[in-house]
């Protein structure tokens, strides 16, 4: 079974350096704080910045749950993640989907994002009730995200 991937692409009136910046360095400004995958309410989301790096979610009591991590970091053009969540948003180190983000350069000096979620047949017997449910969800995230880029 082939599930295709999600795509969604904003545009931002930022240039790409700075899409880029806000994406990864500054995910907690824009990710809803609340409910996480961790056991307490998340109040930051966190990225490191290099190829290895952890992506996870750090909740009010300090706790990290990781997400997955940094498969290619390329400031401020490409950047691919491992997402480690399993069907059930567990992480599990074993388990990998693949999350893609390019920025281009869009009109009068901002951003086009484009953000790619792949190999969701890996979910097995979940997989389309997930596509549907993280296509939505990215959808989101990104409109949050362009708020936030487009507020400066």
């Amino acid at each position: 079974m082939t599930i295709q991937p999600i795509v969604r692409t904003v545009e931002v009136k930022t240039p790409p350096a700075e899409a880029f910046a806000l994406f990864t360095a500054r995910m907690g400004a824009w990710w809803p704080m609340g409910r996480g995958t961790g056991k307490q309410p998340l109040v930051d989301v966190v990225m490191e910045p290099r190829v290895g790096g952890r992506w996870f979610e750090r909740d009010k009591d300090g706790a990290e749950t990781q997400w997955g991590d940094v498969l290619a970091w390329e400031p401020p053009r490409r950047l691919l993640l491992a997402w480690r969540l399993d069907s059930q948003f567990h992480y599990d180190p074993n388990f990998q989907t693949e999350v893609e983000l390019t920025f281009s350069d869009g009109l009068d000096g901002g951003a086009v994002v484009t953000l790619e979620h792949r190999d969701l047949e890996k979910f097995g017997a979940d997989a389309e009730r997930l596509a549907a449910s993280l296509g939505g969800g990215w959808a989101s995230r990104l409109q949050d995200y362009s708020n936030r880029a487009n507020q400066s």
